[in-house]
This record gives C-alpha cells, structure tokens and sequence, in this order.
C-alpha cells in the first residue's frame, strides 16, 4: 500500500483466474435465468449464446462482484478503516488473464490524543443588575399594552395613528394598500414624510403623501424611490401600559407577586447570559484543542462538511425568501473559501469523537426521547410519527451523535481552567 497524500491511499490487487471465472459463472447463470432471446424459451438460452450476446454486461457485472470483494478483503487484512467509496484508478482485464486493478481511498486519521483537560479559556459569570431586570419588564409591560381611540382631534407629536394607505405614482405594478396600518408619528422607525404629512390631519381627513425612499431600505420595491401615497387618518389612539403590579404578574403567568415575577426575570435572564458565554467559551475550547493538534483529515469528510455547509447556506436564504438559484452563485469559490473552515470543522469532531471515547460518554435512551419530544413539539406533530420518520432517515443516529458530542463539550468545558476575560480597549 502506498501513501499519495494526508489520508489518501493506494493499493494494487490482483484477482487469481480462478476466481475470475467462478464470479463469471454465476454471472452468467444469472443473466441466464431472466434473458428472454428469439428462438428460446425464456431462461432456457444456452450459455455459450449468451456469453457471446451480452459480453459487455457480463464483463461489467463480473468487475462489480469481484473489484469490491477483493478490495475488502484487502482492507481487512491491512486492518483499514476506510472512508467513502475507493476510486479505480487503472485496470487491466485480459482473457484468461489474472486482473490487475489499481485503487484510492481515504482512510480515517490515526493520531495521538494530546491533553485536553485543564485547557485555558476565557469567560466569566454573568451578573443581571436591577436596571437589567427592569428594562425586561418593561418590554413585557410594552408587549401588553393596550391602544385605545381617543376622541377626533388634530394628529400631534407622539401620536399613534391609524391610517388606511394606497400606493399612487412611482411605484410599479401592483399598489401596495393597507386599509389599517398603525404608525407612531415623530418616532424614528417612521419616516419623516409620513410623520410631516399625517401632522394636524384629523380623523376622517384624506391627503396625498410623497416619500423619498433611502437607497438602503429594507424593501427594494421601494428602495430609492419616491412614491405618494393616498392617505386617510382613521383614528387616533392613546397607549395605555398595564400598572406594575400583582395583577400584571399573574397575567404573566404562574405568579402571585410582582416580585415573584421580578424574580423569575431575573433567573430568565442569568439563564440566557449563561448560555450565550458558556456557548462562545466552549466555541474557544474547540478552537484551542483543534489548534493542539496537527493531522490530516480525510477529504471524503471535508467533501461531506462542504456540502452541509453549502445545504445550510441555502436554507438560511430561502428562509429570508430568497431562491438559490436565482443568484448568479459560484460555486467553486463559495467551496474555495469554506474549504479551510470545514476542514476545522472534521478535525474538532474527530477529537471530540476521541474524546468521548476515552471518557466513556454514553447516550440513554431517555435522552433520546427527550429530543424526539421537543422536535415534535415543535414541529406541532404526533411523538409517534416523528420517531417513525426519524427511523426511516437515520435520524436517531444523528440526535444520538449530536447529544453525545454536546455532552463531550460540557466535559471540556466543566474540566477547563477559566480566566477572566481581557479588558476591552475604551470605546469598546
């Protein structure tokens, strides 16, 4: 066996003529018993017809049983682990002849697993102030709020108007309408046009509105133009927040007091900057065991992580109602620059595979059910059809692998020596 490059291997075998022709005779036999030619009953084809009839698929299908027999053998006699499908590269396959076939193939890595307990990292617990907690309820108050018509009077500052809206010129193709479209006036999400326009309308009052869109607007359909608009004032309302008191916190939930409730926010929000830092700080641990250790990986693998990056790319494009196909996308340098990436990414999972090995993490069923209940959840299905789903596509492998790497993580972190982060530079 020869080494070409990283993981990349090469290996000659010969296949006796023996075992040529017996893989030939039951080749034959089996195309044989379905071939159905003129002047023969169906089956019943002398074989020396059909040896001279189908040659070629005979020939193809003895290579297709005795290439991969061979190579298996080979590999387990060499005690390979091999990765993907070998490559034929050259063959020769005379008539009564031995054949000789030559094959590449990747092989997983064999490397030493250096120290990975104690690694340094930064981070440190995150604390939750008073004023954090407060701003907090005050978005909840904000999501509770209630808006109610006040009785007709000129639209001032600071006003939350209701406006029935219809595109006119400049913009083209179908008109937008809203019949019921609630903005702040004099608010920054507001453009200053609609604010100035709507100023000293009264309830009733119609009025056409022209608006010069940024170049950078988030919608293009309107980026950079300048489009009036038919504009009726509807109502006008006033904005009345829930008191901060026991009653708010029970339509919050399982609370009797507000400082249950002020609590509980509290506990919400030291839970959520616990797992922002512990996530950034486990990102550093496997960064700093990647760069620990230096061995090749397989480029089967690096392939398989360029394409799930590729796939996951594409997904979060069409969740932002873009087609994939539409843009004029490279894929050769798309792959180009994630290649080194993915390549990071195989080696950190090949540690951490090792790792788990060493420390024995196992995987409960328990676990798994837990996960097969929260997909379900929320994919708003019955437990019973997901598992079935996740049975037919392999999907239970995968939660078990990713549950087992997540657990692998913890442990490295658990076992981390932590330091407090560097001061940021001012202006920071």
């Amino acid at each position: 066996m020869a080494l070409i490059e990283g993981c990349r291997h090469e290996l000659e075998v010969t296949v006796g003529v023996l075992e040529l022709a017996e893989a030939t005779e039951r080749v034959l036999t089996r195309i044989q018993a379905k071939a159905s030619l003129p002047g023969f009953r169906p089956g019943k084809a002398p074989l020396s017809v059909i040896r001279n009839r189908f040659q070629n698929e005979i020939q193809q299908d003895v290579m297709e049983e005795v290439i991969p027999a061979a190579l298996n053998k080979r590999f387990e006699e060499e005690k390979l682990q091999v990765v993907g499908q070998p490559s034929i590269v050259d063959l020769k396959m005379d008539p009564g002849q031995p054949m000789w076939f030559k094959a590449q193939f990747d092989v997983h890595p064999v490397f030493d697993l250096k120290e990975y307990k104690g690694l340094e990292v930064e981070y440190e617990d995150p604390t939750v102030t008073d004023d954090d907690v407060k701003d907090r309820i005050e978005q909840l108050r904000e999501s509770k709020a209630e808006y109610v018509n006040i009785d007709p009077r000129p639209a001032a500052d600071g006003d939350y108007v209701v406006i029935g809206i219809e595109s006119g010129d400049g913009l083209e193709g179908e008109p937008m309408k809203n019949p019921e479209m609630m903005l702040k006036v004099g608010d920054p999400d507001t453009l200053p046009a609609f604010s100035e326009g709507i100023l000293g309308m009264s309830p009733g009052d119609t009025k056409d509105i022209t608006v010069t869109y940024p170049e950078d607007y988030g919608q293009e359909r309107l980026s950079g133009k300048t489009v009036t608009f038919d504009i009726e004032l509807k109502h006008i309302r006033r904005k009345e927040m829930p008191e901060l008191d026991d009653d708010f916190a029970q339509s919050m939930g399982d609370f009797r007091t507000i400082d249950e409730f002020r609590e509980q926010v509290r506990a919400s929000i030291l839970a959520e900057r616990q797992y922002r830092a512990q996530e950034e700080a486990k990102g550093k641990l496997i960064e700093k065991l990647g760069d620990s250790h230096e061995f090749a990986v397989p480029e089967t693998y690096v392939e398989r992580q360029l394409q799930i990056t590729l796939e996951n790319y594409a997904r979060t494009l069409q969740m932002q109602g873009i087609d994939p196909r539409a843009l004029n996308f490279d894929m050769n340098k798309f792959r180009e620059s994630q290649k080194d990436r993915a390549t990071r990414d195989v080696r950190a999972t090949l540690l951490l595979d090792r790792i788990s090995e060493v420390e024995s993490v196992q995987v409960t069923n328990e676990e798994i059910d837990r996960e097969i209940q929260r997909l379900a959840r929320s994919q708003r299905e019955p437990v019973a059809a997901v598992r079935v789903k996740l049975e037919k596509d392999g999907g239970i492998d995968r939660i078990a692998n990713r549950i087992r790497t997540d657990k692998t993580i913890n442990i490295l972190f658990e076992q981390a020596r932590k330091v407090a982060p560097a001061p940021k530079p001012e202006g920071e």
